[in-house]
């Protein structure tokens, strides 16, 4: 039997038994696990109601004697969403983040890096007070950038010349290539990204989703065309060498 204890962050909760609860916890160390909270719909002392989606804890868990599961034996409050809990538009964008983590996977050695980015993204649609559509597909973007998955955008790939002005991105190659070598290439296919977007992707895989610059995009409002060509850029390169695509409201492998 062994015991440890962790930060986690709710992702599921569901009743097995009257009083009993099963949990699905992303926590900042050992990944993402299942757990059983016995008597966690009535235990106030253990659990002090905190038992709910998306909230942040503290716990403390042990395994069984033979391993076979985890208990969830004490959880502390460490932060809860409001807003989410009233605006579907931020749940729904939060949730369509989390189902793109599982989909993906999360190796335990990167478990740390992940959960930074969740919970800050959670904090993000939480407070800020206009959200653009785009922030689930730009999390995509982020999370295969902290997985080590992602391309560069930063110089062309044939050339290596820095910040490329009327670059293209080649999904196929999962590369960059600058309007001087699109020419002399005669290159026909790709994705033509503009000054701006190629500054945004380069912002979203390194700097915190609160420093991601939208330029003014309002909450529903169309995207600007530059932001578009990121989204088929992202989505493009996800489907394509990730093998995930989301299809009728949830992702599925390919």
């Amino acid at each position: 039997m062994t015991e440890w204890s962790d930060t986690a962050l709710v992702l599921r909760v569901g009743r097995f038994r009257e009083a009993d609860i099963w949990l699905r916890l992303f926590t900042r160390r050992h990944g993402i696990v299942s757990a059983f909270a016995f008597g966690g719909s009535r235990s106030r002392r253990r659990f002090c109601g905190c038992l709910d989606l998306f909230n942040e804890l503290r716990i403390r868990m042990k395994s069984t004697r033979n391993g076979q599961y985890l208990t969830l034996e004490e959880g502390m409050l460490l932060n809860g969403p409001r807003r989410l809990r009233t605006d579907r538009n931020r749940l729904g964008m939060f949730m369509n983040c989390v189902q793109f983590m599982e989909t993906l996977g999360v190796p335990s050695d990167n478990s740390n890096e992940v959960f930074s980015t969740l919970t800050t993204m959670l904090g993000l649609l939480e407070s800020a007070e206009s959200v653009p559509a785009a922030i689930p597909i730009l999390f995509r973007l982020r999370l295969a950038s902290d997985l080590g998955y992602a391309p560069a955008f930063s110089a062309c790939s044939a050339c290596g010349r820095q910040s490329p002005p009327g670059a293209r991105f080649l999904i196929p190659e999962g590369t960059l290539i600058c309007a001087a070598c699109v020419a002399m290439k005669d290159v026909r296919e790709g994705i033509r990204l503009s000054g701006a977007s190629l500054e945004l992707l380069r912002r979203v895989q390194a700097l915190s989703p609160f420093e991601w610059d939208f330029s003014g995009e309002q909450s529903g409002a169309q995207a600007p065309e530059e932001h578009r060509a990121c989204m088929k850029a992202i989505d493009g390169f996800i489907q394509y060498h990730l093998g995930i695509a989301w299809e009728n409201g949830r992702f599925r492998r390919l």
